[in-house]
């Protein structure tokens, strides 16, 4: 067997940098496409004095530990959520190129990664899952995985393919036996992106992801209600957990799938 062209942890180590800039962009996305704003100009400037954001204070992570999370200009606090956005995307990609190793798989996932990102926090701040970007996600994890097959990986094509039938089915299932109210559009919409990359892993990562969605979201629904912060009337966003749930999928599924069916003899 020949050796790496790279080794894996400095390959790691680079997807996760690249991880920690994706989510400098991704703060941008977070912010502008709910309001329908250009992610591309103008450039990043301080909400408060406007100022622009000079290149060397752009830096992921860093610059805002040097600035100790305050505008150059006129000390404004600057959120702990835009590090912790590209922190999250660097772990995120990491883990990803870790478990994965190189892959077109692995490009289809990262898509899939920096799309989720921006769509967790879109979600939990507007309760809302932009089209645009579940459908950018989608061209892109599509685009992938058919190179993939391509390369030999056509095995993987039908499992993927049931897979999105069946996420899809369950959302879409939902939202039309609620008439919208139990699932909106934009789950219904990106459930099978979700579905179709679990399940080119196998349907252990699916299941496990599709059930993990739901189960998040009851235990974090109770917990908000035992604690006065939510009514039974309270809208609670769905999106959060059916991305998490992908990423327990994602990651674990496959040996708790393993473990599930030993438990009863099938395995």
């Amino acid at each position: 067997m020949s050796d790496p062209l790279i080794p894996m942890g400095l390959f790691v180590a680079i997807v996760g940098v690249l991880g920690l800039v994706v989510g400098s962009f991704l703060n941008v996305v977070i912010h502008r496409v709910p309001m329908g704003m250009s992610v591309v100009s103008p450039g990043s400037s301080c909400p408060v004095c406007h100022s622009p954001v000079r290149a060397h204070d752009n830096v992921p992570v860093v610059s805002w530990l040097l600035l100790r999370g305050r505008c150059r200009d006129c000390a404004a606090p600057i959120a702990a959520r835009y590090p912790l956005v590209e922190l999250a995307t660097a772990v995120l990609f990491a883990v990803s190129a870790w478990r994965l190793g190189p892959s077109v798989y692995l490009g289809a996932v990262i898509v899939l990664m920096a799309g989720g990102v921006a769509l967790f926090m879109i979600d939990l701040d507007h309760q809302r899952l932009p089209f645009s970007i579940t459908g950018l996600v989608a061209v892109g994890v599509v685009a992938a995985m058919a190179v993939a097959a391509a390369a030999g990986n056509a095995g993987h094509v039908t499992p993927a393919l049931l897979s999105t039938a069946l996420w899809l089915a369950v959302y879409g299932g939902i939202h039309l036996v609620t008439r919208g109210r139990g699932m909106g559009l934009g789950d219904v919409a990106l459930a099978p992106v979700l579905g179709l990359v679990l399940g080119w892993s196998g349907w252990g990562p699916s299941l496990v992801g599709l059930l993990a969605g739901f189960t998040i979201g009851a235990v974090v629904g109770v917990g908000l209600l035992v604690s006065g912060r939510a009514g039974a009337r309270s809208r609670v966003p769905h999106g959060p957990f059916l991305l998490t749930g992908a990423v327990v999928g994602l990651f674990v599924g496959q040996p708790l799938w393993h473990d599930y069916l030993r438990l009863f003899g099938l395995g």
